[in-house]
């Protein structure tokens, strides 16, 4: 969910020669991005639906149906860019190991009480915005940029909602 996974997972996909694609030049710092931020997306979402399932709150429910919306905006990218997409269906499951293990984590942290619940929502539209805005820095594509700024932008008013909920 780090800044620095994103690096790590678009200098593997470099260094593993990408991914390929007919669509477009889509260069594979692109396609490896999109393929993250579609995981990260998700790690989001599952990571609110359990904490609304756990403790209630509306913020919760709320925010994972958007956060589903950007699932499904990447999506779009995926298809349009003909990737193949590994990630699971099932809530919590993840071919990433440092998102599996965050998404471990930030359940066990979240928790522990309804304030440490909306912390890691606070924490989790932060490290969203950081991998979002690092991506942007790479897109070349208009699409991609297009998305990615959207998504962007949800983030930003995501972090807002749970910080006002923590005031």
């Amino acid at each position: 969910m780090k800044t620095t996974l994103l690096v790590k997972t678009i200098a593997a996909a470099v260094l593993l020669g990408g991914f390929a694609s007919t669509a477009s030049a889509l260069t594979a710092p692109e396609a490896s991005a999109i393929l993250f931020m579609k995981q990260e997306e998700k790690l989001a979402r599952d990571v609110y639906l359990t904490l609304h399932a756990q403790w209630g709150s509306v913020i919760f429910a709320n925010i994972a149906a958007s956060e589903q919306q950007h699932m499904n905006a990447i999506d779009g990218l995926i298809s349009r860019y003909r990737l193949m997409d590994t990630t699971p269906a099932e809530v919590g499951e993840f071919t990433y190991p440092e998102l599996q293990d965050l998404y471990d984590q930030l359940v066990a942290d979240g928790g522990a009480s309804l304030t440490d619940a909306l912390e890691v929502g606070v924490a989790i539209e932060e490290a969203d915005i950081a991998d979002l805005r690092a991506a942007l820095k790479i897109a070349r594509e208009r699409p991609i940029k297009n998305v990615f700024g959207n998504l962007l932008n949800g983030s930003f008013n995501h972090l807002a909602a749970f910080r006002s909920w923590l005031k």
